[in-house]
């Protein structure tokens, strides 16, 4: 099914949620900051509006960590999970502000105010600006966030979820540089059924082993992406038996970078893609 796709990286170097070590997570501006340092993907997350828009941001809730009001205020603790993403209309949650409130966990984010983009205005943004720079085609590492105890809730069941995406993913002609992944199987599974031609990664944070993860999907997906943690020299030889990638999350430090290379890996996801080029 893939054989007229662009082939994935020799070494996939991805930036996580764009860079959110060095910029908001999921904004456009964090996606030109990883561009800029020269990334072969762009990692992201995506959830749906009310208003049934794809929207870039992982969680189901607008995080009081890093998020503000559309005043400009802080989000009292109490009103963590008061926003849900899928229950407001695209411009309501557009309105509320990123990058204007110092996230404790990556001291080194650099502040720049910005909002919750649309998938299909980020893609414009990207694409755009690797025409306008002259940088190579990226891919996208895609995720849908979903599972299966916030289906009509937090986010669409499956089926409707991979429908608005890939419409996204569709209109804007980039499904030969699209991978998608998921700790959901149901996501993954709806796409293998319905775009067999869309290559999927599976995400594991679990201690099953890789034949038993594989055995619950149901099929063999093009990448396998367990948690830094997980990888062994083991792991990755069985993965490669089986003619799958993989690309573990999320190696934040010089030294488990050097280690997932050391061990065999195909790729890496940070949260620091400067740290690919040191």
């Amino acid at each position: 099914m893939t054989q007229n796709l662009p082939p994935l990286p020799t070494f996939g170097t991805e930036g996580h949620r764009g860079a959110r070590g060095l910029s908001p997570e999921n904004s456009i501006p964090a996606m030109r900051k990883a561009l800029d340092l020269g990334v072969t993907t762009l990692e992201m997350d995506c959830h749906i509006t009310k208003d049934g828009q794809v929207v870039v941001t992982h969680d189901p809730h607008i995080n009081p960590a890093y998020a503000r009001t559309p005043k400009g205020e802080d989000i009292p603790k109490e009103d963590a999970k008061k926003y849900v993403v899928y229950q407001m209309n695209y411009d309501q949650v557009r309105a509320f502000e990123l990058g204007t409130k110092a996230y404790a966990l990556f001291p080194e984010q650099q502040l720049v105010k910005t909002y919750i983009p649309r998938l299909a205005e980020l893609i414009d943004s990207v694409q755009n600006y690797l025409k306008a720079t002259g940088k190579p085609q990226v891919f996208y590492n895609i995720e849908t966030k979903s599972k299966a105890t916030g289906d009509n809730k937090l986010h669409p069941a499956p089926e409707a979820f991979v429908k608005a995406l890939m419409q996204v993913i569709e209109d804007k002609k980039i499904t030969p540089y699209v991978i998608i992944q998921s700790f959901d199987p149901r996501t993954l599974q709806v796409l293998h059924q319905k775009h067999p031609q869309v290559r999927t990664s599976l995400l594991i944070d679990n201690q099953k082993s890789v034949e038993e993860n594989i055995k619950d999907l149901g099929f063999t997906p093009v990448v396998y992406s367990p948690h830094r943690k997980l990888v062994t020299a083991e792991l990755v030889k069985q993965c490669h038996a089986l003619g799958m990638k993989v690309i573990p999350w999320t190696a934040n430090t010089p030294e488990d970078i050097a280690r997932m290379k050391a061990l065999g890996v195909d790729g890496i996801i940070s949260d620091y893609p400067n740290l690919f080029f040191q």
